[in-house]
């Protein structure tokens, strides 16, 4: 209440200046800030900005973060009142007064709400189909140890698609949580190509997706890569150059991009299927696997704790965050974060990435780094996205959520990201604002 009735008399007390200053008096020099306060905040925070040499006018006044315009509610030639939109993200605040720029120093940190809930399973291992917590998925096994999947994508159509090694199959999610058979047999491992029931699979792992919301799967059990149409359909591609765990497709160019764990290599193959070119080898571990809009690929290596990006064209690599065999959870940019055994990869429409993590190997819970991170474009600043290094089971609000191996990632057209958590055979669905 304080706060609002602060914001207010700044407000009234900006508005009053603007007035003051509309006479036709005009404010000389190069404008510059001087500070700002509140320093951090959430969407439709009021930011009072000091200076100089600005202006009474505001439709001379433009405040962005990021290049992303706040409503200026009020100004004075010392005093700026703006108010911060709905994930502007972290930066520094730019004002430009008659198209004189400046910028401060310090960035303004955006303190996103992210609420994890659980999507679709009910917790408890097995086969059903149902809607949301009613529905059963089979990720995790005690007695298992391979049950590792890290496939999960969405289509144009906001529908979740879910490889369920346990049940050798492909799980479909509607937007409102209706899971049912995509592709495979309910509990019969093999090799088939079919539609429906019809296909068999091993241990389906990795999902990618195309342009055309074609679905890809890479399966270790069998060595394969198999198309599945959006009716179901399953016809093989080819087979892996060695064990395949990860994919993704460069939706722009229709080239796949697979990791063979074991053999510590990245391959491409055209979707159209045939055979695979080497991108990268000598990694430990390489396992989730992501392309950006540009054709640069990022890929997750599982031994090194670390996130590598493969640059287009050469395929240069370059470690973009993580400290290089130093398992831990923190955050910062680039080498100043830590993660513990990365897993999962994805990447939003502008570029982000999503990593989820196993915290060891076999998904040992009670070792720390149980969350999904957030790894900014260009910047490879690492965030806290949701989870945290204790492992369990909870739904909440970022950090506070409890997750146990969180090794699958996904994200929408519209930003959610989806969760396969493994432990908890859950799919979870992280929702920002």
């Amino acid at each position: 209440m304080q706060k609002r009735f602060f914001s207010f008399l700044m407000a009234v007390a900006l508005l009053a200046a603007c007035k003051k200053d509309s006479g036709g008096n005009e404010v000389s020099g190069a404008p510059a800030i001087e500070s700002f306060t509140p320093t951090a905040g959430a969407g439709r925070t009021e930011i009072l900005i000091n200076g100089k040499n600005f202006s009474g006018d505001t439709s001379r006044i433009t405040v962005s973060i990021n290049g992303k315009p706040l409503k200026v509610i009020g100004a004075n030639a010392n005093q700026i009142m703006a108010l911060v939109p709905k994930k502007t993200g972290s930066g520094p605040l730019t004002v430009t007064i008659n198209g004189q720029a400046v910028t401060s120093t310090s960035p303004f940190t955006y303190q996103f709400l992210r609420t994890v809930s659980t999507f679709a399973g009910s917790g408890t291992p097995g086969y059903y189909n149902a809607r949301g917590t009613d529905a059963q998925f089979h990720l995790s096994d005690p007695v298992n140890n391979w049950y590792r999947s890290l496939g999960v994508v969405v289509d144009k159509s906001l529908n979740v698609y879910v490889a369920d090694p346990g049940n050798h199959c492909i799980r479909k999610i509607d937007p409102s949580g209706n899971v049912t058979l995509f592709a495979g047999a309910p509990g019969v491992s093999g090799y088939a190509d079919g539609k429906g029931a019809a296909a068999k699979f091993s241990l389906p792992y990795g999902l990618g997706i195309d342009a055309d919301d074609n679905i890809y799967c890479v399966d270790p059990g069998n060595w394969d890569i198999r198309k599945i149409t959006p009716d179901g359909t399953a016809t093989t591609l080819g087979f892996g150059s060695g064990s395949p765990w990860g994919i993704t497709v460069n939706k722009a160019t229709g080239m796949i991009y697979y990791t063979c764990t074991d053999a510590g290599s990245i391959y491409s193959m055209p979707v159209a299927g045939g055979s695979s070119k080497l991108v990268a080898d000598g990694l430990s571990y390489p396992i989730g696997i992501a392309v950006d809009k540009t054709g640069n690929l990022y890929a997750s290596i599982n031994g090194e704790h670390v996130v590598r990006k493969f640059a287009a064209g050469t395929w240069a690599s370059s470690i973009i965050a993580g400290t290089p065999n130093v398992a831990g959870y923190a955050n910062g940019a680039g080498s100043k974060a830590k993660f513990a055994y990365p897993w999962g990869l994805a990447i939003d429409e502008e570029g982000n990435l999503y990593l989820g993590t196993n915290g060891t190997w076999n998904g040992d819970p009670s070792v720390g780094d149980q969350s999904v991170r957030m790894i900014r474009a260009g910047t490879w600043e690492v965030d806290a996205f949701a989870g945290s290094a204790v492992s369990g089971y909870a739904d909440g609000i970022g950090t506070n959520a409890k997750f146990s191996a969180p090794i699958g990632v996904a994200a929408d057209k519209n930003g959610t990201i989806y969760v396969l958590d493994k432990n908890n055979n859950v799919v979870r669905k992280v929702v920002s604002e």
